[in-house]
């Protein structure tokens, strides 16, 4: 029998072993009563390793971790699957397996979605792939976009399925701010195709997977119900973005930035300032409330996207890298293994919280 602790804080699901990068890592549910951390705040999973995207089908959650494998969450099993690549995965900062999403017939099908950073000789680059589930290690089959340039920061690296079906990808400029409003550059964009990876034949610019431009480093994607689309974006030390996106628009970079404003260049939603930071990350919408993972914010924000308020609804967990709506659970995933934040014992963590 289980015991109910005053602030509901239990660990549902823990990997409490899970450190081996290669073949197969069970534990069956063990419910544990934890130190109190915050009200209403489940903890699902722990000792992550460096996680990047929070995916989820009918049955199961997914985590995608840098290093390179995807953890499965289902109610009796946490399982770390091997994602066998056919290029060299990059370890360099903020590099590795990044982007991680379903295809909608994934149920049938098992098939994913994938972003990842790798190394060919002394350079780097990013590419877009299919992966697909088979005897519980993922590979990868079909390549959509290749030799997208990586600098060592920079990498973007969201993957979300729009509500047109078209898959949309976010990419850094890395750290080459001209390539932004460079057209013939797939970096400082976002990207829309179709799932096979060929060009829509509705994208705004002709033959071109560029969907919107100007970016310097976009890292959440998210639509409201009314299809009304938004990003997240890393502004240069500040200046941090929460924008609409729309297609074939200018969002500034490196021109301007922050409350700028220049004819044919478009002013963020939201702006962090030029003496504050945030550095969002995954993001997602429930009515008029966008929610986005802040790493150097340390918290999971928020912003009335009517009012035009920005606020903080949890602070207490270190670095956040991703956020994800489900019925009426947020789960998000601590980042704090990353090279850049503080770990905590057993960290990084998923965790989920109602709302």
């Amino acid at each position: 029998m289980k015991r109910m602790i005053p602030v509901l804080l239990l660990a549902i699901i823990m990997c409490s072993a899970c450190t081996s990068t290669k073949g197969k890592d069970e534990r069956k549910v063990k419910q544990e009563e934890l130190s109190k951390v915050t009200p209403n705040v489940e903890i699902i999973v722990e000792q992550l390793q460096t996680p990047w995207s929070i995916e989820k089908s009918d049955t199961a959650l997914f985590v995608t971790e840098r290093p390179g494998n995807i953890v499965m969450i289902t109610e009796d099993v946490v399982e770390r699957q091997q994602v066998l690549l056919k290029k060299q995965l990059s370890a360099a900062p903020e590099a590795g397996l990044l982007g991680f999403v379903l295809a909608p017939d994934f149920t049938t099908t098992n098939i994913a979605y994938a972003y990842y950073t790798y190394e060919e000789g002394s350079a780097q680059f990013n590419r877009v792939v299919t992966l697909i589930l088979i005897d519980n290690k993922w590979q990868e089959t079909d390549l959509l976009i290749d030799r997208i340039q990586s600098g060592t920061y920079h990498h973007g690296g969201r993957l979300k399925i729009g509500p047109d079906s078209k898959l949309y990808v976010t990419v850094g400029d890395a750290t080459q701010p001209s390539l932004a409003q460079d057209l013939d550059a797939l970096e400082g964009k976002i990207l829309r195709l179709n799932l096979d990876g060929s060009i829509p034949n509705d994208n705004p610019f002709p033959r071109s997977y560029v969907y919107s431009y100007g970016h310097r480093n976009p890292q959440g994607l998210a639509w409201a119900t009314d299809g009304t689309m938004y990003a997240s974006e890393h502004g240069n030390a500040a200046n941090d973005e929460i924008n609409i996106i729309e297609k074939g628009k200018n969002y500034g970079w490196p021109l301007m930035e922050g409350t700028d404003k220049q004819q044919h260049l478009v002013t963020p939603l939201f702006t962090s300032g030029s003496t504050n930071t945030w550095a969002p990350s995954g993001i997602t919408v429930v009515d008029d409330q966008l929610y986005a993972a802040a790493l150097r914010g340390t918290a999971v924000l928020t912003f009335d996207v009517n009012m035009k308020k920005q606020d903080v609804l949890l602070s207490e967990f270190g670095r956040i890298r991703d956020v994800f709506m489900d019925d009426s659970y947020l789960y998000f995933i601590s980042n704090n293994t990353d090279g850049r934040g503080n770990p905590q014992p057993d960290d990084d963590k998923l965790y989920r919280t109602p709302l």
